[in-house]
């Protein structure tokens, strides 16, 4: 295991205590609710695979409606805790995934490929898995948000307890930089924007929240979409 691979292990396996801590209602949530949108309509009646799926929350309601999901995630932390909502999941890495060739019908990844170092590995690895005429699903971090700007303008936070944001890479791409980042057995079919007009998580919990998470449904495929915090891009295998 490389260091930074080690790094990141570590990092994960600290979060894992305090991850699902609120993300349950409010901020979080609606971002969950917004990601797994994307991925449901393509997910149902099919196998899926989530890489990187942390404690499982995504990964729990893909279950619902795929006819088989399984996660794969690096740290034994966050799959301890996907375990015990009883899914399916193995340890590997987003790099290197534990699985044949054409081995899914639907690969997807959600706040994991921004702060991945070899992204085009990872993604090349998530079409290998794929069956041709399958789909990937990614997101990625996006430098055209008022995100970028509110985590700019807050600094790195602590995470679990020893560690802060900046011990692991982040990388935030214009929306033609991620676009030029799918490798080219990948095409694009549709891409997503979530968390457009939020300006920071916490105005999700104070009176204007209902009418902001309202209107981020609303813009999730709008032309506002290249302004969302966190881009969803849709790929078919070729």
């Amino acid at each position: 295991m490389s260091d930074v691979t080690e790094r990141a292990r570590r990092y994960y396996d600290d979060f894992s205590a305090s991850y699902d801590r609120g993300r349950d209602r409010g901020y979080h949530a609606l971002i969950d609710e917004l990601e797994v949108g994307v991925v449901k309509p393509l997910a149902a009646g099919k196998r899926v695979l989530e890489a990187g799926c942390g404690t499982g929350l995504i990964l729990d309601h893909l279950t619902r409606v795929a006819r088989e999901a399984v996660g794969v995630d690096l740290s034994p932390g966050m799959l301890s805790k996907a375990r015990s909502r009883g899914l399916e999941v193995v340890q590997g890495s987003v790099t290197a995934l534990p699985f044949a060739d054409e081995s899914f019908d639907v690969t997807c990844s959600f706040k994991v490929l921004a702060h991945v170092p070899e992204l085009d590995l990872a993604l090349s690895e998530m079409a290998r898995v794929t069956r041709p005429g399958g789909h990937v699903v990614i997101e990625l971090y996006n430098r055209w948000s008022l995100r970028w700007l509110a985590r700019r303008a807050a600094g790195a936070r602590a995470i679990g307890r020893a560690h802060r944001e900046s011990d692991i890479p982040t990388r935030w791409h214009s929306p033609r930089e991620a676009l030029a980042a799918l490798p080219p057995s990948l095409e694009v079919v549709s891409v997503h924007g979530v968390r457009v007009v939020t300006p920071a998580a916490a105005v999700h919990a104070t009176p204007l929240g209902p009418l902001v998470a309202a209107t981020e449904r609303a813009l999730v495929g709008s032309p506002l979409r290249w302004f969302g915090g966190f881009l969803v891009l849709v790929a078919r295998r070729r």
